[in-house]
């Protein structure tokens, strides 16, 4: 009887020697997979957030071009603005000319002004002065436009600086 005991006990070491391997394998696959699956996803994203960069790149790609433009489109309405009956209209007109193509220019390429509506805007717009509201004038109003503002597409390029009515 010890002998049959014996070679049971064996068969079960054996069988549990076996069965290690098998079950051990069988984890190493299930974790490969999963590694697998994480690794696919992950190129899914990367690949995504290329594209996305690319896109970006190209749509706000000429962005600095445009932000060094904004100087030359504000001498050229200052030069208008200063122009008095004394000098030439020729050269008024060629000023106010050039100024157009300039600002056709930077429209063809998605820039905007930013609209100054009467209220202070801080998403836009950048208040460098507060002065006692004026009567009639809600606190929040916006009472001068220092300098224009610009959108590049739905970015703003430059703020527009504004002097805001203050409250009470």
């Amino acid at each position: 009887m010890p002998d049959e005991v014996e070679d049971e006990v064996a068969e079960a070491v054996e069988e549990e020697a076996e069965a290690d391997p098998v079950e051990a394998l069988e984890a190493r696959v299930a974790e490969l997979e999963k590694e697998l699956q994480y690794s696919a996803a992950e190129m899914v994203n990367v690949r995504q957030r290329a594209r996305r960069e690319r896109s970006e790149g190209m749509r706000y790609g000429g962005m600095s071009m445009a932000l060094r433009m904004l100087p030359l489109v504000d001498s050229l309405e200052k030069a208008l603005e200063s122009s008095n009956g004394d000098e030439s209209d020729a050269l008024r007109e060629g000023v106010r000319l050039t100024l157009e193509g300039a600002k056709a220019a930077l429209k063809a390429e998605g820039v905007t002004q930013i609209e100054v509506d009467s209220t202070f805007d801080p998403t836009n717009m950048e208040a460098i002065a507060t002065v006692p509201a004026p009567e009639g004038c809600e606190p929040g109003s916006i009472i001068e436009v220092v300098e224009v503002g610009y959108m590049y597409h739905d970015r703003v390029l430059r703020a527009a600086r504004v002097i805001v009515a203050e409250g009470e």
